[in-house]
């Protein structure tokens, strides 16, 4: 499939390395259950370097994501950040609010090449934020790191958690978005895995009224917005384009770019070295130790089927938005097992889809 001119049968838009499990925080919506101490069998700073040099072969400018855990809770982070750009990769980092992450420590990554830092707000007050973090201090860690990345001319973006303990913070943080001159906001609507399986997802229409309002957001912010396993925010803002309200088609439209999710343009390495579709759909297809990672994403089996939309179950199958859209596989495989099945989190029913219905007393 092509995404404006990115074969995703051939490289995914974006590769994310999960470099440690480790991390001070006990975030409630961990999808790593991350721990404190690192792994013994995390992939060595060696081990690493190759992993960054295979990616290579993706081709020119493949965009990587160093994620955790906290990345920083590796010492040898930077280093990695720096060997990845001199192999001509676009490198970005997710580290962790905490106090680790000092102004030193933020321009060392700038020095390195980092491309751009992602950081986690997840409410509006240090209240909201801390207790979604488990961790008094990290909302006001946060924030520091955020001005620090501006100070060293690394651009921001802003990775927010949608559940119902802080969908009702969205207005709040978008306003901090804006007031740190962030470039991007990502909304993650929660998948349930890792500790998330205990949190409450938000109702499928309330997602949509999320994602509404989200449409109105990208069109009127001086920052980017995109969301993350919530690939219907296309199918929304396409409908939005058809009622002729202003919004602009791209994104999502009907013959417009065709939508990444897990495999499809997307993959994932964890912190020991298992290649999976995406973190949020922990099923492995093969290792960074024995497989080659090109070789992986191009033609394991998962990853062929997750790339063939009409291969879709359910509604998603059915759905006349399934290229640019195609629902959240990861979501679908955590409630169901089945990566192919329909995403339950969408509420649209396609025109004359007479089948199951996930959520509804039918479809159970």
């Amino acid at each position: 499939m092509r995404t404006g001119d990115l074969d995703t049968d051939e490289r995914p838009l974006v590769l994310v390395w999960e470099l440690t499990r480790a991390c001070e925080l006990a975030c409630e919506h961990c999808r790593a259950d991350a721990r404190p101490e690192r792994h013994p069998d995390e992939l060595t700073t060696a081990e690493g370097k190759r992993l960054l040099e295979a990616v290579r072969e993706f081709g020119e400018g493949q965009l990587v994501v160093l994620s955790g855990g906290d990345p920083m809770a590796r010492p040898d982070t930077v280093e990695l950040v720096e060997h990845g750009v001199e192999q001509g990769l676009q490198v970005t980092l997710t580290p962790s609010g905490t106090e680790s992450l000092t102004g030193d420590v933020v321009a060392d990554l700038a020095d390195a090449g980092l491309r751009r830092m992602a950081l986690s707000i997840d409410g509006g007050s240090a209240a909201v934020h801390d207790a979604f973090r488990g961790e008094d201090g990290s909302f006001e860690a946060t924030i520091r790191a955020a001005r620090q990345a501006r100070e060293a001319g690394l651009p921001l973006q802003v990775n927010t958690t949608v559940c119902a303990g802080t969908v009702d913070e969205l207005p709040q943080v978008r306003a901090l978005v804006a007031e740190l001159d962030a470039v991007l906001w990502s909304v993650f609507f929660l998948v349930p895995v890792g500790r998330g399986a205990v949190l409450d997802p938000v109702s499928p229409a309330r997602a949509e009224q999320v994602m509404d309002w989200l449409v109105d957001v990208r069109r009127t912010a001086d920052f980017g917005v995109k969301t993350t396993e919530a690939p219907h925010f296309r199918r929304v803002a396409a409908q939005r384009a058809r009622r002729g309200d202003g919004e602009r088609a791209a994104h999502g439209a009907a013959g417009g770019s065709n939508g990444i999710y897990a495999g499809d343009g997307f993959a994932f390495v964890s912190h020991v070295g298992e290649v999976y579709p995406s973190g949020f759909l922990p099923e492995p297809a093969g290792d960074v130790r024995e497989d080659h990672v090109v070789d992986v994403y191009r033609d394991a089996d998962l990853f062929e089927r997750l790339r063939d939309r009409d291969a879709l179950a359910g509604k998603c199958g059915a759905c006349g938005f399934r290229h640019a859209c195609g629902g959240s596989r990861s979501r679908a495989y955590a409630h169901t097992g089945d990566p192919m099945a329909a995403d339950p989190l969408c509420p649209y029913v396609p025109p004359g889809y007479e089948g199951p219905v996930p959520g509804t007393p039918e479809s159970t």
